[in-house]
């Protein structure tokens, strides 16, 4: 057997390795196999849900290319939750923590089997993040496959999106629409497998792995059902047994400058707050700090190009139709580093010649940007010392500086019971706290909350403040990820009924107007509120998560008193 530079001859070489030989010729590999790159294939395939739905035959697709270009594909399974389904009850908790599961199942995997370069296949919001970053954390030659969007819904010949079967239940409660045009809509707002057709963080986290260079180009929204999708997933397949052979590793593609260039597309295309969670998570694993103070510069100096649901019109077919993120990186070129590498060994500059925007309203040019700043703000004051998030692309003009009295609320049930009951009215400040990374535990999205206030026509008529976070498909003035949050003593624990709370997107502010006096009396003798759930994986990731502003990604225990760190577990 021919002696390689690859991990996985530590497995199959010398005659010690005769019991894993045997093994591997068990689970149906020929002598001549054990010579090939060992390709771990990492499907997230979940039949309860329509993001990864139909990942099994794009793996399908994957393994054949991995053949076809010389390698051996070894396929495994990977968690997958769906942020839709596990919407308004208990299940959303373990959401955002299962990006660190997906991330150390990955690692575990790959490093115990020592595969010598992977595919990873997923469609969904904390699917993507947690394979880029296990793709980084191991630094072997890969890809990423990302399952794509589906087709939009159409309902009364518009295009329509999974947010806004959630906002048409409020206007049900209203008494808007009746029974029969809600199951109207219900049955018309989905089309078949794939991501949901908006701008949420699914597909902002797919547009950030391409501009990356963790996928093919034009993987991004190249859709579900699409013969280009098939084809993407084929050749994904045989590229990365090249990249394996060319020693081709992440590292080598990924700098400082692909971050900045994904800070500014995510910026550019009306990305979502999420986006301030997982890019420094993924930025992380290569020792690459990244803060709410650099989405702010970004976000400063980039023009909004692309303006889709729920922000916009648009869906992401129409993105695709337009050119993509080809298209999207050719029309920010000046202000992007076009020097960086593609999966391809590509520059960005090369990949993007003779690429033409195929609908300027769409994908528009910097000359007819939609706005002059990109999707996020970061607002901090004295409710949010370390930052808060709003998608300010998605907020209407007269709410962009707002003055209302707090209505306030110890977790989203409390606050849609409150909704729903009468309240909350036009002016208010609704806020929303105990939902942060330690206190939920595991910082729930509050779409339910923002859905039904836009139901009830209240969306441009009282602002949303949280230490939670908020769905990709949110929009209106949704203010979240107030740090530091509730359960950490943040201002926003001590918050009352009645008092009066200022936001100002424009100078970037967000104020309790409350006396500082007045303020550290109420923290006399205060005790947070107790997790909902203390036990089992969620009690460990309460004890071991960081805040908001920094990722919610989980941190090493810190020694005891009287216990060396050998710097082991950093």
């Amino acid at each position: 057997m021919e002696s390689k530079p690859w991990r996985s001859r530590e497995v199959v070489e010398g005659v010690h390795r005769g019991g894993q030989r045997a093994l591997l010729k068990s689970a149906g590999l020929k002598k001549e196999d054990l010579s090939k790159p060992f390709i771990g294939v990492a499907n997230s395939y979940n039949g309860m849900h329509a993001g990864h739905v139909h990942l099994n035959g794009l793996t399908e697709l994957v393994c054949r290319g991995i053949e076809e270009a010389g390698g051996y594909p070894f396929e495994f399974g990977v968690i997958a939750l769906c942020d839709g389904i596990t919407q308004g009850h208990d299940g959303m908790h373990y959401v955002l923590p299962s990006r660190e599961a997906i991330a150390d199942s990955i690692e575990i995997t790959v490093q115990a089997q020592r595969l010598d370069g992977m595919v990873l296949l997923g469609s969904c919001d904390k699917i993507i993040p947690g394979m880029l970053m296990a793709l980084y954390r191991l630094n072997i030659p890969a890809l990423l496959v990302t399952g794509g969007p589906m087709l939009p819904g159409k309902y009364q010949g518009e295009s329509k999106a999974i947010y806004e079967i959630r906002e048409a239940a409020g206007q049900l409660l209203a008494g808007k629409i009746n029974e029969q045009e809600f199951e109207q809509i219900e049955q018309n707002v989905t089309n078949g497998p794939g991501s949901c057709s908006m701008m949420g963080t699914a597909n902002t986290m797919a547009i950030v792995a391409e501009v990356l260079g963790a996928t093919l180009p034009g993987c991004a929204t190249a859709h579900a059902v699409a013969e280009n999708k098939a084809f993407m997933a084929r050749q994904s397949g045989r590229r990365v047994v090249e990249m394996v052979r060319e020693d081709l590793k992440p590292t080598d593609i990924l700098t400082a400058g692909a971050f900045q260039n994904a800070l500014r597309v995510a910026m550019a295309i009306g990305g979502s707050t999420n986006s301030l969670l997982h890019i420094p998570a993924i930025a992380a694993e290569q020792g690459l700090r990244i803060t709410p103070d650099d989405f702010e510069q970004v976000s400063r100096t980039t023009p909004l190009i692309v303006k889709a649901k729920p922000s916009g019109h648009h869906t992401l077919w129409d993105v695709d139709q337009a050119g993509g993120v080809p298209t999207v990186l050719k029309e920010l070129a000046p202000l992007l580093s076009m020097e960086e590498k593609t999966a391809l060994g590509k520059t960005l500059a090369e990949s993007v010649q003779g690429v033409e925007n195929r609908n300027p309203e769409v994908i528009r040019p910097l000359a007819n940007a939609y706005a002059a700043q990109g999707s996020l703000a970061i607002l901090k004051g004295s409710l949010a010392p370390r930052g808060s998030v709003i998608k300010q692309s998605g907020v209407a003009v007269q709410m962009r500086k707002h003055t209302g009295p707090a209505r306030v609320f110890e977790s989203q049930e409390d606050a849609v019971e409150g909704m729903r009951v009468g309240k909350v009215h036009a002016g208010d400040v609704v806020v929303i706290r105990y939902e942060g990374p330690k206190g939920g535990p595991g910082m729930r999205e509050m779409l339910t909350a923002t859905a039904v206030l836009l139901g009830m026509g209240l969306g441009d008529k009282v602002a949303l403040v949280t230490d939670g976070r908020f769905s990709g498909a949110t929009h209106g003035p949704c203010v979240g990820h107030v740090s530091p949050e509730a359960a950490a003593g943040g201002p926003i624990a001590f918050v009352r009924d009645g008092d009066l709370i200022s936001l100002d997107l424009d100078q970037r502010t967000l104020d309790l107007q409350v006396d500082a006096a007045e303020l550290e009396s109420r923290k006399l003798g205060w005790i947070p509120k107790p997790a909902k759930i203390r036990s089992g994986v969620l009690a460990r990731y309460a004890a071991l998560v960081t805040s908001a502003d920094e990722g919610a990604v989980l941190r090493a225990p810190v020694p005891q008193e009287g216990e060396k760190d050998d710097g082991t577990n950093r």
